[in-house]
């Protein structure tokens, strides 16, 4: 069956649906879904509960750790423009614990909706997987070919980075999550590898978890990638400064010290398993590998020494 309306709740799904050139199937999206930019024309079929614009990371993380501990919705969906979108079919993730609670809006959804709709779960850990994932919609929209070309391009980007020697790999610690600590997993470590650093703490593939600052201490590492999930980095930085900037044990560190602490638009190329994170690596790597890579051209004010 050819899908003809889909409702995306994965905004690196959308962000696909997009580059397809598929745009005009899609009929719903979430609050999240703010890339490209007129995807926001879109009707939302899901909203958050949690106003993060509007509190500290340190209450972001309570809001979240109590919502989940009894068992409350995280986000919300809007029955109204879901029926109105009448999908045929939901694209969704299962990627981390906050945002599997998508999960149970799928759930709600399937039991709303008269015309069951085909579901589609794209959940990779890895940048392999991630190409991978375009390759997959690629085939159920019937965009074999596009597919193919994307992931080429992307493939060339990421080998043109793995061919070159690095002649040193600093230690380096991505923080998803400053007040409480959050390690940077999924991907990220793997990034990290590729862009010529060694990847501290987190192993490629495994989930996010809450970090102490003995941890941070103990792996002593050379660079920290500040990161916060779903921030930018304007947001970063003023996280940064008014949790971290003060804080004497945080100063104390090797990597603080010698002024290598860099932030980074976690929510453009590195929180979402989208094809944007290839922007992301290439990010890193003039980050982790600037005289290496001096000659690659990036994203303008991808990244901040804090």
């Amino acid at each position: 069956m050819a899908i003809k309306r889909i409702v995306s709740f994965l905004p690196s799904a959308t962000e696909l649906l997009y580059e397809f050139g598929v745009q005009d199937l899609l009929y719903g999206i979430t609050h999240e879904c703010k890339y490209p930019p007129n995807a926001a024309s879109k009707s939302k079929v899901i909203s958050s509960v949690i106003k993060s614009d509007k509190l500290t990371s340190k209450e972001i993380d309570m809001m979240t750790s109590q919502l989940l501990k009894e068992g409350k919705d995280i986000f919300i969906l809007d029955e109204k423009n879901l029926k109105d979108a009448n999908p045929d079919s939901i694209i969704s993730q299962e990627t981390c614990e906050v945002c599997a609670a998508y999960t149970n809006q799928v759930s709600k959804a399937v039991k709303i909706l008269e015309k069951k709709p085909i579901l589609v779960s794209m959940d990779p850990h890895n940048l392999h997987e991630i190409l991978n994932s375009v390759r997959e919609l690629g085939k159920i929209l019937g965009k074999v070919t596009k597919a193919k070309e994307i992931t080429d391009s992307l493939e060339s980007r990421i080998q043109n980075i793995q061919k070159k020697s690095v002649d040193k790999k600093p230690k380096v610690l991505a923080i998803e999550w400053i007040d409480p600590f959050f390690t940077a997993g999924h991907w990220i470590p793997e990034m990290i590898d590729v862009a010529g650093g060694i990847s501290m703490i987190s192993k490629i593939g495994e989930h996010s978890r809450r970090l102490s600052f003995q941890e941070i201490a103990q792996a002593d590492p050379d660079m920290i990638i500040m990161m916060p999930c779903g921030f930018d980095i304007k947001r970063t930085v003023l996280e940064y400064n008014n949790t971290l900037k003060e804080n004497d044990e945080w100063n104390s560190l090797k990597a603080v010290k010698n002024k290598q602490v860099f932030g980074v638009d976690a929510n453009s190329f590195f929180s979402k398993p989208s094809i944007r994170t290839i922007d992301g690596l290439e990010i890193l790597v003039k980050i982790i590998q600037p005289n290496t890579f001096q000659n690659l051209k990036i994203k303008e004010n991808a990244y901040f020494v804090i």
